[in-house]
């Protein structure tokens, strides 16, 4: 099954981390996000977000674990995802994506499979999850 929506952030908050033991070229920071969404997708996640990333050309990667509640094609529920990707100044790539197993809640439970997220060029973002409930 298929479930897609857009989504928002409702709140992107640094978090304070020690210095890494080893210095690299791009520094590596962590946050926490809040995302709203709708669509076939609704409801909210909270989100542990960590990057390498340089903002003046754009080039970095991003790692990012998801816990969602809400509805996805009306079935009420929570479960974890995560995704990754790299970006050289426009685009993704080497994107990653995955619904954990064993997360679901609800009738949600039993949920498993993958998506993706992208991000047309007015900023909307959307997301989808290709999933099944045998798991």
């Amino acid at each position: 099954m298929r479930a897609s929506g857009t989504f928002k952030v409702a709140g992107f908050t640094p978090a304070p981390v020690a210095g890494p033991a080893i210095e690299t070229a791009l520094p590596v920071g962590v946050a926490t996000m809040d995302k709203l969404y709708e669509g076939e997708v609704a409801g909210r996640s909270a989100t542990l977000f960590t990057a390498a990333f340089d903002q003046a050309t754009s080039t970095g990667t991003y790692v990012a674990m998801e816990s969602f509640e809400g509805e996805l094609n009306g079935r009420v529920g929570a479960f974890n995802f995560a995704h990754s990707a790299t970006t050289m100044g426009a685009g993704g790539q080497d994107e990653f994506f995955i619904i954990v197993p064993r997360s679901g809640t609800g009738a949600l439970a039993g949920i498993g499979g993958t998506g993706g997220i992208a991000v047309d060029a007015d900023g909307t973002h959307r997301i989808w999850f290709d999933y099944d409930l045998r798991r």
